[in-house]
């Protein structure tokens, strides 16, 4: 899945999407999604990358548990035959809810 159409993918939550973060002053009010791509899990063969594996992060970001916006996030993985992995953090300093979804496409 190319980054172009994971973005359409993730905008069909409806929620505002970035990829890694807002810039300082222009985040939205919750929720909102940001996703990236902190690392691969490539398959070599002959010494060379034979199969690129990115793994993604999504982000949603609420200010209360917000399990409708959890069931649209996820709801729309489903919908694209995505399995993810999924936890909870409770970010104090932002005093805003992060559900992370982590997948490999």
């Amino acid at each position: 899945m190319m980054e172009k159409e994971v973005y359409q993918m993730v905008k069909e939550a409806g929620y505002p999407v970035a990829y890694d973060h807002f810039e300082e002053g222009q985040s939205p009010d919750p929720p909102f999604i940001v996703y990236r791509y902190p690392e691969t899990h490539d398959f070599a063969a002959d010494g060379v990358v034979y199969h690129r594996i990115n793994k993604l992060d999504i982000e949603l970001y609420t200010d209360k548990k917000d399990l409708e916006a959890e069931k649209k996030v996820e709801t729309v993985l489903k919908q694209h035959g995505i399995f993810y992995e999924k936890t909870e953090s409770y970010l104090a300093s932002e005093k805003m809810y992060e559900v992370l979804y982590e997948m490999e496409v």
